[in-house]
């Protein structure tokens, strides 16, 4: 018997292709989930796919769209469901941060360049960030969650962040995004709460990706930048975490482990939310 009670449920998983939700993706269909990887790159989407279909003999599908294009998801979920039928759980994990949205000085004195402070932030490099990271959440869950409506069953879990809690120095619109999405992951979880949804979050604390990596390590030396020396000994384990960690946290949310839980937003930080700095 199944006791997370996944086995054969279908469930899509936005930036699939990307180093955190990849490895979810495969934690998930180690259940017997069928996954479909939804990535910008469908190339790399397809890899997964294949990777997870020869591991865990489990069907999976990968598939472009844009989480920030209505009529490209739409088109995505006519052939998940062509393919492999309803849609039982949506993980939300499309988002990132750029250079573009991140101030060069953590904090300003009035002695900087302007354009190395907030007041030389791009608005397109903002808008770039802050949409991909909340409307790259609110789109799929309209489009996908409506096959949970259907059958008054599903979960969506979204990804939160550290940032959520507490903005991060130089970067507001990934600080904000994350904060809009903990408060919309409340509000739909309320929203859906009659239609047998259950709408929660994860929030990661700090794992090297490629969206982050040019702020924690020196590319030249490879060694810890000032910042990424400030996180880890804001971190009460002392490391950074890794992907792989997060599964745990995921399966109980997507399972019936977790038939009452809707409305939470969970870290997964090495205690970087309970540590005081003292």
């Amino acid at each position: 018997m199944n006791e997370l009670n996944l086995k054969n449920k279908v469930a899509v998983i936005t930036g699939g292709a990307g180093i955190i939700c990849s490895e979810m993706s495969k934690s998930l269909a180690a259940q017997g989930v069928k996954t479909v990887i939804l990535d910008l790159n469908k190339e790399a989407a397809e890899k997964v796919a294949k990777e997870i279909e020869k591991e865990f003999k489990s069907q999976s599908i990968g598939l472009s769209a844009s989480v920030l294009d209505k009529a490209s998801l739409e088109a995505a979920k006519k052939e998940i469901h062509d393919k492999l039928g309803q849609i039982d759980i949506l993980v939300n994990g499309a988002g990132g941060n750029s250079p573009a949205a991140t101030t060069k000085v953590e904090k300003m004195d009035g002695t900087e360049k302007p354009e190395d402070t907030f007041f030389g932030l791009q608005i397109e490099g903002f808008d770039k960030v802050f949409d991909l990271n909340f409307k790259g959440t609110l789109l799929p869950s309209m489009v996908f969650g409506a096959d949970m409506v259907n059958r008054k069953s599903g979960v969506i879990i979204n990804i939160s962040s550290m940032n959520s809690y507490r903005p991060l120095t130089k970067i507001p619109a990934y600080s904000a995004a994350k904060a809009a999405v903990n408060n919309f992951t409340q509000w739909l979880a309320v929203h859906f709460a009659k239609a047998g949804i259950r709408v929660n979050a994860i929030a990661p604390g700090f794992l090297l990706t490629n969206q982050n990596r040019f702020l924690l390590v020196d590319e030249k030396t490879g060694d810890l930048t000032a910042r990424g020396k400030k996180i880890i000994n804001g971190t009460p384990m002392e490391r950074y975490c890794v992907p792989e960690e997060l599964t745990g946290t995921l399966l109980y949310l997507a399972s019936d482990l977790s038939k009452a839980v809707t409305g939470v937003i969970i870290p997964v930080d090495g205690g970087f939310s309970a540590y005081s700095g003292v």
